[in-house]
């Protein structure tokens, strides 16, 4: 049942301070940071006793503890108890496929207003046991007399007890994200400095922003942290020139921890709704959802593991007849700043737009200007589910400070998938 306005509105967002793991938010768990920016949003926009339409929320490093984390979440906020949740996850675009999600469902008209956001955190891992002690615990479970106990324990080692830590690294390739990454800045030709400079402008931009107030109304303060720690606005070249390589250590790598995300504790959430919505809470729309659309390569026979939003942003383009030169703002998630520059040279590239993206002409170039103007992951941090809900409520800012204008999301995820969004001013 479609809804009489139906244009799904971003209405606001609301995150927590990222820090690199390990480090403030080391004893804090998942649900706790997932609820603190919920209830940033609902401070703000004065959601307390409001029944939302639904809920998605995601994590990537759940835990099976956390089966229903979503509810959960809810409940422990002062939204309407009566409001419903679920769990969502497509990696790293997971923060934005629950805002894909939330949209389409106030689009329809099934719902009118609804909350859409990610939580991660690798200072709460979900640590599980070995396989050999997990079918040993459950054959424990089965035996019935203690002598049948004892047999199932006779077989059981010291080195069984070895727990298992969860990895991003792809189950097909056997290599990490960041190995991958390398792959693809030695393909397409990605100097060592290309990398550092884009990290630079990314934490030059985020520290700008933060002087200038930017961020006031997108980050609740949390641990009494009010900024990003992984923001780094006294960084330079010779800084980052000065890190050693982080994935290849045979003298050729050229990936670092200063221009690859820190691995990273936060959440962020997203306020979305139609006008009966925005009118029913008294909220203002921000930015409306024009478009979004997913794709994948097949990277475990050679295609770049992070290459997908090549295909999901010329997708988008071409279904809506546009242009990069349609565009006032570009927020590309940065997982690596290799993966940035080898997505925008494959933009640029004649041959791969024709071979790959069953282009007639290449999309051309992306006004650097125009590029993640806040900062974006390589500074102000990535929590893998999180990062597409910040970039929706931050894209959504901008596209509000006036003027008729039009943002691309673009972020790149784990099993070489990709997902791309268009949003645009109100």
């Amino acid at each position: 049942m479609k809804s009489e306005n139906n244009t799904a509105y971003v209405l606001g967002s609301s995150r927590v301070p990222f820090v690199k793991s390990q480090t403030a938010y080391s004893d804090v768990t998942r649900k706790e940071l997932m609820t603190a920016s919920l209830n940033g949003l609902v401070k703000q926009f004065k959601l307390q006793g409001q029944l939302m339409g639904d809920v998605a929320l995601g994590a990537v490093m759940n835990s099976s503890a956390d089966f229903n984390l979503a509810r959960e979440c809810v409940l422990s906020t002062e939204l309407h108890p009566h409001t419903p949740a679920y769990n969502v996850q497509r990696a790293c675009g997971t923060g934005l496929e629950t805002s894909w999600q939330i949209a389409l469902k106030a689009f329809t008209g099934a719902i009118d207003v609804g909350i859409a956001g990610g939580v991660d955190t690798n200072s709460d891992l979900p640590i599980e046991v070995s396989d050999r002690f997990q079918r040993t615990l459950l054959a424990l479970n089965k035996a019935k007399t203690f002598g049948e106990r004892l047999k199932v324990l006779s077989h059981m080692s010291i080195k069984d007890l070895k727990p298992k830590l969860p990895t991003v690294d792809e189950p097909r390739t056997h290599l990490s994200m960041g190995e991958h990454c390398e792959l693809m800045v030695k393909e397409w030709k990605i100097s060592r400095e290309e990398q550092d400079k884009l990290a630079l402008a990314s934490h030059l931009n985020g520290a700008k922003a933060y002087d200038a107030g930017f961020f006031n109304d997108l980050v609740v303060e949390f641990k009494s942290l009010k900024k990003d720690g992984t923001l780094r606005g006294d960084t330079s070249l010779e800084k980052l020139a000065k890190l050693k390589p982080a994935f290849d250590f045979k003298g050729t790598g050229t990936l670092t921890a200063g221009n690859s995300s820190p691995l990273t504790d936060g959440s962020a959430c997203v306020l979305i709704g139609n006008e009966r919505g925005a009118n029913k809470i008294g909220a203002k729309p921000l930015a409306k959802f024009i478009d979004v659309q997913v794709a994948a390569v097949d990277f475990v026979h050679g295609a770049g593991l992070l290459m997908a939003p090549t295909l999901a942003v010329a997708q988008l383009m071409t279904r809506n007849n546009l242009g990069f030169k349609d565009f006032d703002f570009f927020e590309i998630h940065e997982a690596f700043a290799g993966q940035v520059l080898c997505n925008m040279a494959a933009w640029e590239s004649p041959e791969y737009s024709k071979k790959v993206l069953n282009l007639s002409s290449p999309l051309g170039a992306i006004d650097r200007k125009k590029l993640n103007v806040v900062g974006s992951s390589l500074s102000v941090g990535h929590p893998f589910a999180a990062t597409g809900a910040r970039i929706t409520g931050t894209l959504a800012k901008l596209l509000a400070s006036g003027g008729n204008k039009r943002g691309l999301i673009s972020i790149c995820t784990a099993g070489g998938m990709g997902i791309a969004a268009i949003l645009e001013s109100v």
